[in-house]
């Protein structure tokens, strides 16, 4: 389930242009992408930019620990851009849409860090956006059977300061960690008919 703590800073994004910014690292999102969020049962769409950024960070509180590290990551960024859409069922989205953003993270700019596939059709790659010996975007592909997370940061940023951001400034929390401390309760644990 895509976490809610983004919501306070989506409300921000709606200010922003709909469209993925030409000028973040010249990457564009593929069109059927977009196209995406009338098939989703949930989605999430993020655009912030240097300016946006700036004002969605006076929401994060100093006295929170958590909140005042990724205020500190912020004030590096120029961007951050996230797409993310959960479905009902499988089969909802075409993998050549993230080959299409695949085939921008090219070397030398962009290496990919991470890569990890699974036979049952998880799989995340992380890619760095390099400048010399600074790191200067972040780049995340999250595909499952029934979710689809993209995650673009444009600025500076370390591959651990990730995990610092997940759940602030629309990043949704990614990967193997994005159950813990989601709230679910054992009455959800019921028996099921469906057979997976």
């Amino acid at each position: 389930m895509i976490k809610r703590k983004w919501i306070g800073f989506a409300l921000a994004a709606c200010l922003a242009a709909p469209m993925w910014p030409a000028k973040a690292d010249d990457i564009r999102m593929p069109v059927d992408l977009d196209k995406l969020a009338a098939k989703a049962t949930e989605t999430v769409d993020v655009t912030l930019d240097a300016s946006m950024l700036q004002l969605a960070s006076k929401f994060l509180s100093n006295e929170d620990a958590d909140e005042a590290q990724a205020k500190r990551i912020v004030g590096r960024l120029r961007g951050v851009f996230v797409r993310s859409f959960e479905f009902d069922k499988d089969g909802q989205y075409s993998m050549a849409d993230v080959d299409a953003l695949r085939a921008q993270l090219k070397p030398p700019q962009w290496v990919r860090i991470v890569g990890v596939r699974s036979i049952k059709g998880e799989n995340s790659e992380v890619y760095l956006r390099r400048n010399g010996d600074q790191i200067e975007g972040l780049f995340v592909i999250a595909a499952e059977p029934r979710e689809l997370t993209i995650v673009h940061i444009d600025g500076s940023i370390k591959p651990e300061e990730l995990v610092e951001l997940e759940g602030h400034m629309g990043i949704p929390h990614i990967g193997k960690n994005k159950s813990k401390g989601s709230g679910t309760s054992k009455s959800d644990d019921k028996p099921q008919k469906e057979e997976e």
